[in-house]
């Protein structure tokens, strides 16, 4: 969102886009009801609202450890034990892939208890946790803190490591959804991809604006946004897009939904 952000394009960029900000689902909710035009949406949307398209070319992925996405359990109890988990809802696609990823590790059916995103009282109330986002990279952080404190050892499988390890896929998070078949002005997709591409030359100055909102470390963000994230939307994701709708069908986690390049709006 570079751009949209700061000088010199964000004034004129103002002048076509109305921004509002919340999180993921919601997105997508906004996108399904009409309410939004355009809307960065976890891919799970897509097999629950049909009629979305995808911009191309932008994506939230990663191609291997991603470390905003985690299931946190307990050392001493093993994946096929666990019998309940705390999930933050914040994107439906996460808990989507978690479920696949469950069932591999023999364990399809254990609940998800919804819960806000906070370590210490999702394990207090579930056997394991799914922490997304902000909440996630500072769990990494304070991990050993938490032993220390707690006493408790825990195991942090990170969900994108571990489906590029089954799969030998990337995880895709969110894409950019169109509501509608109508024509959309081609400008859209070029203003994106060209904020992100002047985003990407301005890490540096992004993890030290982000260190100023969010208590994770400078350094951290910038391994994050370099090293962690995925920014276009290139064969290999396509690929691991089909492959997570698939799954996700055959295990009835999500609708089935026939994936294709054609889901893509021609640029």
């Amino acid at each position: 969102m570079w751009d949209f952000e700061h000088p010199p394009l964000d004034s004129a960029l103002a002048q076509r886009y109305r921004i509002d900000r919340m999180l993921p689902s919601e997105c997508a909710m906004r996108l399904a009801s009409g309410q939004a035009d355009i809307g960065l949406i976890p891919i799970a949307a897509l097999a629950t609202t049909p009629r979305l398209r995808i911009l191309p070319g932008c994506t939230i992925a990663s191609k291997d450890r991603v470390r905003s996405l985690l299931l946190v359990r307990r050392a001493s109890q093993p994946i096929a034990a666990l019998r309940s988990i705390a999930a933050d809802t914040a994107s439906r696609t996460t808990l989507a892939y978690g479920r696949i990823l469950l069932s591999r590790w023999g364990n399809p059916g254990v609940p998800f208890i919804p819960l806000a995103a906070d370590l210490d009282r999702m394990l207090a109330r579930a056997d394991a946790a799914i922490i997304i986002g902000d909440p996630a990279l500072l769990a990494l952080e304070e991990q050993s803190n938490r032993a220390e404190r707690t006493g408790e050892a825990l195991v942090y499988h990170d969900l994108a490591h571990e489906w590029r390890a089954r799969t030998g896929l990337p995880f895709i998070s969110a894409v950019w959804g169109v509501a509608g078949s109508g024509a959309l002005d081609e400008g859209i997709a070029e203003d994106v991809i060209r904020s992100r591409d002047h985003g990407l030359t301005h890490i540096d100055a992004l993890a030290a604006e982000w260190s100023r909102r969010i208590p994770v470390p400078e350094s951290t963000i910038r391994a994050y946004l370099t090293e962690n994230i995925h920014y276009v939307l290139d064969e290999e994701c396509l690929e691991g897009m089909i492959a997570f709708f698939r799954m996700a069908a055959e295990a009835s986690i999500l609708p089935a939904y026939n994936f294709s390049v054609g889901s893509l709006m021609a640029r």
